[in-house]
C-alpha cells in the first residue's frame, strides 16, 4: 500500500472514531425543538468561529516561515503591517469571537433554554432519578410511570428533576440541554417538541455500575393521543382471570410486592419502579431489554445478568411461576 493510501485510511478510520457519537437517535446535532435548535445553532457558531481563528493563526505561521527567506508577499518586511495582521489574527479576532460567543451563549441561549416560567406552560411532569431508572409522575393525577415520558407535541412542559439517591443528570439531546440533578434540590427544565416522534434521553453524570444503562424515552404524542394515554395511565389494573390470576398471587407473596406498586392492589413498594402498566411500555429495565414476554421472563428468573448491581434479586422462581407471574403482568395495560 503506498503512503498516500495509508494516511487516506488513517483519516478514514480517525473521522470514523471522531463522528462515531454524532448520529443515533440521541444526537445533539439532530434538534427536534426550539431549545435544542438554539444549542445546535451555537455549536456551528463556535465551530466556524474557532475555524476563523485556527485559520488566522496557521496563515500567520506560514507567512512567518515565508517572511525568513523572501518577506511577505505584497508587504515586503514592511514592519507596520507585519505588526498589524499579528494583532489582528492574533488578538483582536479571537477576543471579538469570545466575547460574541460568551454574549450569546449566556444571554440570548440560557434564557431560551433555561426553567420556564409555569405562566408559560401548560404541562407539569416529576421526574425522579434513582439507580438506575426513572420514576414519572404526571402533579394532578394518579399517574404514574417508569422511565418513559409521555408528552403533547407542540406544547410546552415544566420539567421538574429530582433524585431519590445520588446526584443524576437528566438529558434529552434532541429536546434541550442537560440539568443536574442533586439531592435535596429541585431543578426544571423545559421539554418542547415541535413534532411527534420518540426522543432518547440518559443519566449524564455518573452515578454507579449501571450508569450506562439508566435511559429513557420521551414520547411526543399529538395531544389527543397524550390525553388518552394519560386517562389510561390513570385507571386501576383489571381484574385478573385463568393464569394472570396465579401469577398475581406470585407477585403479591413473593418479594415483588415488597418493592413495586400495582394500583389497585396491596403491593405499594417504593423500591423498584411502578409496574401498574408495566405492559403498555416499550422497555423493561431503563431501556435494557425490549419489553417482550420471553424478555420478561429472562429479567425476571436472573435480573443481575442484564444489569448487574441492580437493586432486584433473583427470586429462585419455579419455571411454572414465572410463566403465571409473566402472564398477569402482561394484564398490567
Amino acid at each position: 500500500m503506498s503512503v498516500a493510501r495509508r494516511v487516506l485510511a488513517l483519516a478514514g478510520l480517525a473521522c470514523a472514531v471522531v463522528l462515531g457519537g454524532c448520529g443515533g437517535d440521541q444526537s445533539p446535532l439532530a434538534p427536534k425543538g426550539g431549545p435544542s435548535r438554539e444549542i445546535a445553532d451555537l455549536f456551528w457558531g463556535m465551530l466556524a468561529a474557532a475555524g476563523v481563528v485556527f485559520a488566522g493563526a496557521v496563515a500567520l505561521l506560514l507567512l512567518a516561515w515565508r517572511r525568513r527567506d523572501r518577506g511577505l508577499p505584497f508587504v515586503g518586511e514592511r514592519e507596520g503591517v507585519i505588526n498589524g495582521l499579528v494583532i489582528a489574527f492574533g488578538i483582536v479576532i479571537p477576543v471579538v469571537a469570545l466575547v460574541t460567543l460568551f454574549a450569546v451563549a449566556n444571554v440570548n441561549i440560557v434564557r431560551d433554554t433555561d426553567a420556564p416560567q409555569a405562566a408559560t406552560t401548560r404541562l407539569t411532569v416529576e421526574v425522579i432519578g434513582r439507580q438506575w431508572f426513572w420514576d414519572v409522575r404526571y402533579p394532578g393525577t394518579t399517574a404514574v410511570t417508569a422511565n418513559e415520558i409521555h408528552i403533547p407535541a407542540r406544547t410546552r412542559v415544566n420539567l421538574v428533576a429530582e433524585t431519590a439517591d445520588v446526584i443524576h443528570s437528566f438529558w434529552v439531546p434532541e429536546l434541550n440541554r442537560k440539568i443536574d440533578m442533586v439531592p435535596g434540590k429541585r431543578n426544571r427544565i423545559l421539554l418542547y417538541a415541535d413534532h411527534p416522534g420518540r426522543y432518547r434521553g440518559q443519566c449524564a453524570e455518573f452515578c454507579g455500575l449501571q450508569h450506562a444503562n439508566m435511559s429513557l424515552y420521551v414520547f411526543a404524542d399529538p395531544p389527543a393521543r397524550f390525553r388518552a394515554w394519560l386517562a389510561r395511565l390513570q385507571q386501576a389494573a383489571p381484574a385478573p382471570v385463568a393464569d394472570a390470576r396465579r401469577g398475581q398471587q406470585v407477585f403479591m407473596s413473593r418479594a415483588c410486592a415488597d418493592c413495586h406498586t400495582i394500583a389497585g392492589t396491596p403491593a405499594h413498594g417504593a423500591v423498584g419502579p411502578d409496574l401498574s402498566h408495566l405492559a403498555s411500555r416499550t422497555t423493561l429495565a431503563a431501556l435494557t431489554l425490549p419489553n417482550r414476554p420471553g424478555e420478561l421472563a429472562r429479567w425476571i428468573q436472573d435480573p443481575q445478568h442484564f444489569k448487574p448491581g441492580n437493586k432486584m434479586p433473583g427470586l429462585a422462581l419455579s419455571a411454572a411461576e414465572v410463566r403465571a407471574l409473566v402472564a398477569y403482568l402482561e394484564t398490567l395495560r
